[in-house]
């Protein structure tokens, strides 16, 4: 059963990275993936609790969707209002090197106060209002998922991963923010520094938005453009503070959000007179998301659930540490492989199999203990380690989602360019950890 669901996994990932070539939607296969990869396991495992276990793996999966479903309508309704426009005439590039840096610095920042995937719905739209050609957005938004990636890293809310282990006792907030901070960045800098070389040079052309074509509402009501930008951004803002201050989940505080700036439009078009045809409606907005992507995520999450209800992951888990018995290069292989599959199932498994070992006497397991190196460098890999593939975060699913990025382009001019930042971090934090020692 073991040997076949993996081979079905990775026939499926092979036909999602052939997308283009083949011309048929990642989301497509990866439905198709993921409903034969649950199948097998029905048909082959004589689990009694199967159909429990798929509700509950599918509800977590729900949350992201939702989640995602309600971040991008919102997003979409301030970039129908030209809200966009606000913070893109404030971006004083002299050219798109400098353009470059600028996005991504706001993208790490962002990230650490929000999340990867929200940051970079945000950023990517931004960036679809600035440049014109589509391979140089290709590479802009690129280094965008990178810079997002980052900077969910080392903040405790800024990554679905980190606030598991903030969670479970594994790190704590001004641990993990003065430790990993530097390395985080650092996994930024060197690939933007990088990609640079890649800019052609010429003048940015902006890109008109659809409030900026449509004269009644940019025109007409030139504040409420800025009302929705704000309204918005407070919008997702009030997210991290809301599951902070209930722990409820994520999606809970984007659809309270959701609904209030639903309520403004709805009340916006009545008073201000404006005609709905215009596309200022929430249910107009929720036309103009990508759903392929969202059935994508749907198809994907569900495959690697299937393979952790089956327990290749926790195996995996399992017979890394038996085999390589060395925290660094285990948390650097982690990373690796959560490009591959998803990061979250994965960090669970490490939980899971590493969390009681900081108990233990041997010297070999006082990186385990809380705030211990493995677990900053399992925070730093598993979230740093998504951006060495498109489909390897969930910012990269978004951004290539977008923005149409194919996934052997990605491969071919990013991939490595992700790896060295990657390195450069692992490197800092093992620095940062021996350093006391020659002091």
């Amino acid at each position: 059963m073991v040997t076949a669901m993996i081979a079905i996994f990775v026939l499926g990932y092979l036909l999602i990275a052939c997308e283009h070539p083949l011309h048929i939607n990642k989301a497509t296969v990866a439905l198709i993936m993921c409903g034969v990869l649950w199948s097998v396991y029905a048909l082959m495992a004589g689990d009694h609790t199967m159909q429990e276990s798929l509700q509950m793996h599918l509800g977590e999966t729900s949350e992201i969707l939702f989640f995602l479903i309600g971040a991008m309508t919102i997003v979409e309704i301030i970039d129908r209002y030209g809200g966009f426009s606000f913070i893109t005439e404030h971006i004083k590039a002299k050219n798109k090197k400098h353009l470059m840096w600028t996005l991504s610095i706001l993208a790490f920042f962002m990230s650490a106060v929000l999340d990867n995937m929200t940051t970079t719905i945000i950023m990517v739209m931004m960036l679809r209002r600035l440049l014109s050609d589509k391979k140089e957005r290709w590479l802009f938004a690129s280094v965008i998922v990178i810079a997002a990636n980052s900077g969910g890293a080392f903040s405790p809310i800024g990554d679905v991963t980190t606030i598991m282990l903030w969670m479970a006792d594994k790190v704590t907030t001004a641990s993990l923010i003065v430790n990993l901070l530097i390395p985080s960045f650092v996994a930024l800098v060197i690939p933007v520094w990088i990609a640079t070389f890649f800019i052609k040079e010429g003048t940015i052309q902006t890109v008109k938005t659809e409030a900026e074509k449509n004269p009644q509402i940019a025109t007409e009501h030139p504040h409420l453009s800025k009302a929705m930008l704000v309204i918005g951004v407070l919008g997702l803002l009030f997210v991290p503070v809301f599951k902070t201050v209930t722990h409820l989940p994520p999606y809970m505080g984007i659809v309270i959000s959701l609904g209030v700036i639903w309520l403004v439009t709805e009340i916006c078009i009545h008073r201000l007179h404006i005609d709905p045809k215009l596309g200022g409606r929430v249910t107009s907005a929720i036309r103009g998301i990508d759903m392929a992507t969202i059935l994508f995520f749907l198809g994907i999450l569900l495959a690697v659930s299937a393979l952790t209800q089956a327990g290749i992951l926790g195996r995996l888990a399992v017979d890394m540490n038996n085999n390589i018995h060395q925290p660094i290069i285990i948390a650097s292989v982690i990373g690796v492989l959560s490009s591959v599959v998803d990061n979250v199932p994965l960090v669970a498994a490490c939980i899971d199999m590493f969390g009681e070992l900081g108990d233990l006497a041997d010297p070999y397991y006082c990186t385990f203990v809380e705030d211990g190196l493995f677990w900053h460098l399992l925070t730093f890999c598993a979230g740093v380690g998504g951006s060495l593939l498109i489909i390897g975060s969930a910012a990269g699913v978004v951004a290539m989602g977008i923005e149409k990025i194919p996934f052997f382009w990605y491969v071919k001019r990013i991939t490595l360019i992700a790896f060295s930042g990657y390195v450069a971090g692992i490197i800092i934090i093992w620095l940062e950890d021996i350093c006391p020692y020659f002091m």
